[in-house]
């Protein structure tokens, strides 16, 4: 009973936040890895795809190459801010529509260029990064020169989601990468925010000056690390060396403000927020999954649970729609304080820095 009250109470909840008229900012850029994923993915040779059915069962267009049954936090967003439509994938993505954002997100991406490889191809965060040079070229001619293209995206917001890759797809994954067995847990922490913070560097230097982080949630309770440990319980030893990334993460927030003229990110706490929906929800995977490659996706073809809602989990690692909206809701408009820092996504929208120095 209390998972469907929490599903009410969220459903509600997006509907009175939905914006009218025109979005709280002019545009939108999204950089992540599957959690945000729309279709860059699709035409890739890649085991990382999500453009068949039963993904986007619950979405209006079918499968897009969304991880999860219907909308994902990307597409929560942008309904948040007011937009009338999601926001393009890069593959995609044409005329002046960029003028008001574009989705790099690409399944199985992680920081380190080669996470995820084992896969297939990928647009891994160094690639995400050129490919928006590629859009601020665009925005440029349409705009009439490089310095208008900067302006332009010195209004819009950014959110950055990766990482998670690089702990389930690399660093876990001992049998195929070399990481954690030349790095401790807090080595491989510490190198991983070295190279994301040259890399954030990067974006503020394009143009980029509102920019969401979202930590890493609780990999340690995803179905996938479940299997893989032979237990019910939560992986302890993975969720510890998550926990060292969102630390030194939040750190990094910090610096990038005090440091960086006219900066503003802000840090989501994927982890707390993660852990409050699990036990809600139920988290076994709502899909049949694959014990072959792409192990843990989805099997094609074949009808997911009846009670989507009540999962919090889609397949062995991705969100359901209801788990993608809850966690957006919170991202946006914090409910708990420790939902974000220095403040949520709505009050960096609208310019409010001040939000959490009472707290």
């Amino acid at each position: 009973m209390a998972c469907y009250v929490t599903i009410v109470v969220t459903l509600l909840f997006l509907v009175l936040n939905l914006v009218e008229g025109a979005p709280q900012v002019p545009c939108y850029f999204i950089f992540g890895d599957s959690l945000l994923d729309n279709g860059n993915n699709n035409d890739l040779q890649t085991a990382a795809r999500a453009n068949y059915l039963p993904y986007g069962v619950d979405f209006p267009d079918g499968p897009t190459g969304r991880f999860t049954n219907g909308r994902n936090m990307a597409d929560f967003l942008a309904e948040h801010l007011g937009f009338d439509h999601y926001i393009p994938p890069f593959a995609s993505a044409t005329g002046d529509e960029i003028l008001q954002g574009v989705n790099y997100a690409s399944g199985s991406a992680g920081i380190r260029n080669d996470t995820g490889s084992h896969l297939g191809y990928r647009f891994y965060m160094g690639k995400q990064l050129e490919n928006h040079k590629v859009t601020i070229s665009r925005i440029a001619d349409l705009l009439g020169n490089i310095t208008s293209a900067k302006n332009h995206l010195n209004k819009c917001l950014f959110i950055v989601g990766i990482g998670s890759n690089d702990y389930i797809n690399n660093f876990l994954m001992p049998e195929v990468y070399p990481s954690s067995h030349v790095y401790s847990p807090s080595q491989y922490a510490t190198l991983l925010i070295q190279q994301y913070s040259q890399q954030l560097k990067e974006l503020y230097e394009d143009g980029a000056r509102k920019i969401t982080l979202f930590g890493l949630p609780q990999i340690g309770c995803i179905p996938d690390q479940l299997k893989r440990h032979s237990t019910l319980f939560c992986v302890d030893s993975t969720n510890k060396a998550v926990q060292l990334f969102n630390k030194n993460l939040k750190a990094l927030v910090d610096d990038l403000n005090t440091n960086l003229p006219d900066a503003q990110f802000i840090y989501i706490n994927m982890y707390s927020i993660s852990s409050a929906i699990v036990v809600t929800l139920l988290n076994s995977p709502c899909c049949q999954v694959s014990k072959t490659m792409p192990e843990g996706q989805c099997i094609p073809g074949k009808s997911p649970c009846l009670i989507r809602p009540a999962h919090f989990f889609f397949d062995n690692f991705h969100p359901t729609e209801i788990g993608n909206s809850i966690a957006t809701n919170r991202a946006y408009s914090a409910l708990l304080p420790s939902d974000s820092y220095p403040m949520d996504i709505r009050h960096l929208v609208m310019g409010n820095k001040l939000y959490y120095d009472d707290q």
